[in-house]
């Protein structure tokens, strides 16, 4: 599985799990917010590592800019890449 699929996969399972949604959600107040984040998705039965989040929204924003233009000096700017922790949060805070 893709990191994003991954993030798909324990959002839908946090939707149905309230305990689930307050561990995520525990993590954003933590000094070692994404540390923990990765703790609990692994703990949940799929390993996720800080590297794979962080380089998951690098990734999508470089294919994205290489998309425009052949990704040269004439790409329209980009609002850089995705956090995909935050989009995470921001998602389950609206359930």
């Amino acid at each position: 599985m893709t990191t994003g699929e991954i993030l798909d996969t324990l959002l839908n399972k946090a939707r149905h799990d309230d305990a689930l949604r307050k561990r995520f959600l525990a993590t954003e107040g933590s000094e070692h917010a994404l540390r923990d984040f990765c703790a609990v998705c692994t703990g949940e039965g799929y390993p996720l590592y800080e590297m794979d989040i962080l380089s998951a929204g690098e990734d999508y924003y470089a294919a994205m800019r290489r998309s425009t233009n052949g990704g040269g000096e004439n790409s329209p700017l980009l609002q850089g890449e995705d956090d995909y922790y935050e989009m995470f949060l921001n998602e389950l805070k609206t359930i």
